[in-house]
């Protein structure tokens, strides 16, 4: 199949599903969005820097296209800046482009989703969600984006935690919305959640850059509860109810 900046053969968007292979390549040359927004790009990362001079217009991967069939996440991603992304996920161009990401959730001993605040210099100020980020060049193997490989990364950066502390680790699942798609697996911990938010402040204070401001608790899918981005509150509903 030839495939496009869509989804195919894809569950219901916002629906979780299974997950039990990621193969995602990435392509070297140009991401076609980049080429053919090059104008625009720019423009809108002047704004975005003079209104947030703490952005970084790093390198990051972006979905060109993907297919989920029988649980197999597929397709083909693309290096490029940062500031692409941004202009992409504020505009969301119909077959543009598609954003993977991976997103550890990590549960402590005492049934708490451990989450955190991210900081009002980066480009999600406030947002509350469990520590991860984007794919970047750092997250490429043998020319395939290593989504566990990111998420223990991200995670030790952002919290100082070490994924492969975790006593037990489920097996992935996914859902997609608007382009969007996360791919998650739940980390339960030894520790309680009082010893995993001490552990994370702990890890702020010392951090020359954090960008995280506070770690939080977290015990219900209220989607009123935090300042949550939309892949959030449906992601805590299925951990809650899997530990029940």
């Amino acid at each position: 199949m030839s495939l496009t900046s869509n989804i195919f053969e894809s569950p219901d968007e916002r629906l979780i599903f299974p997950v039990s292979r990621i193969e995602v390549r990435v392509r070297e040359e140009p991401h076609p969005y980049c080429l053919s927004h090059q104008t625009e790009i720019a423009a809108n990362w002047e704004r975005e820097a003079a209104a947030n001079p703490a952005l970084f217009d790093g390198r990051m991967l972006l979905m060109r296209a993907l297919e989920i069939r029988d649980g197999v996440i597929s397709g083909e991603c693309h290096i490029v800046p940062f500031s692409a992304f941004l202009l992409w996920r504020k505009t969301r161009p119909a077959g543009a482009a598609l954003h993977l990401f991976g997103l550890p959730v990590i549960v402590s001993s005492d049934g708490a989703v451990i989450a955190i605040r991210m900081g009002q210099q980066t480009a999600n100020p406030g947002r509350v969600y469990c520590a991860a980020g984007s794919l970047d060049p750092d997250d490429i193997r043998e020319g395939y984006c290593d989504i566990d490989g990111n998420m223990a990364r991200e995670v030790l950066e952002e919290t100082g935690l070490l994924l492969s502390d975790a006593k037990s680790v489920s097996r992935f699942h996914g859902l997609h919305d608007h382009g969007v798609v996360t791919v998650f697996r739940a980390y339960h911990f030894a520790e309680t959640e009082a010893e995993l938010i001490e552990r994370i402040a702990a890890h702020i204070v010392v951090d020359p850059e954090p960008e995280i401001d506070s770690a939080l608790a977290i015990r219900t899918a209220d989607p009123g509860q935090y300042h949550y981005p939309p892949f959030m509150p449906p992601i805590l509903a299925w951990v809650f109810n899997s530990i029940r």
